[in-house]
């Protein structure tokens, strides 16, 4: 397992107090609440080691690939760029996107493959909608997928609840940061033989695993010695 956290849209325009979104009445208040959350899901799997990938979904100033009359996330501008808040540092990849998914026309997939990437955290907005679309696409290329339930969100409850739904119950895992943060703290003391600095016995080490459907990573480490 070699995960990957990707940040969907927290874009100024969708997310802020004086974006586009904003000026046009959509209630933002619902994105807002989880820029907490994820700025220190982000500062963990920095601190873990684990990349951190961040969607930008734009539009070109001269609306040519615009479908209203109301120009959104425009290219270039404050409008376009992920919040102060979570701002991706000069390493971290920024995939440019012009439509719902992370994967279509965009660099994504060879970066991924060039870090041995295997395994997809999503977070951001809009749970449903660009979220879901690009966990999905991810799934379908071969990719394992999870959501963190806490650290994306939707302008409609009913439609992030499906979601999450569907994606429990098809496509991957679904647990909050806190789960997260345990499971991936776990994984990497399991990996370094320190089971037994975390769990009283095997029995807890297999509970922990059937508890989220996990593959047993000292398998995989015994694999590579006898490699």
């Amino acid at each position: 397992m070699v995960p990957a956290l990707v940040v969907i849209d927290m874009q100024n325009g969708f997310v802020s107090k004086g974006g586009s979104y904003d000026k046009i009445g959509m209630n933002t208040s619902l994105y807002r609440e989880i820029i907490p959350k994820l700025k220190d899901l982000i500062e963990f799997c920095r601190s873990m080691g684990i990349p951190v990938f961040y969607t930008e979904a734009v539009k070109e100033d001269s609306g040519i690939d615009i479908l209203t009359n109301v120009p959104i996330c425009i290219r270039g501008t404050w409008d376009g760029v992920t919040i102060d808040e979570l701002k991706p540092k000069e390493k971290d990849p920024v995939i440019i996107k012009r439509r719902d998914s992370a994967f279509l026309d965009t660099d994504i997939r060879i970066m991924l493959q060039s870090q041995g990437i295997n395994f997809l955290v999503f977070t951001g907005i809009d749970t449903s909608i660009c979220v879901e679309t690009s966990l999905r696409e991810g799934f379908n290329l071969g990719y394992d997928v999870m959501i963190i339930s806490d650290a994306t969100a939707s302008g409609d409850r009913r439609h992030y609840e499906t979601t999450l739904e569907r994606v429990r119950d098809y496509y991957g895992l679904v647990m909050d940061s806190e789960k997260f943060k345990e499971a991936i703290g776990k994984l990497d003391k399991m990996r370094k033989g320190e089971a037994k600095a975390f769990m009283e016995s095997q029995e807890e080490a297999e509970a922990f695993l059937e508890e989220f459907n996990l593959l047993d990573p000292r398998k995989f480490a015994a694999e590579q010695i006898n490699l």
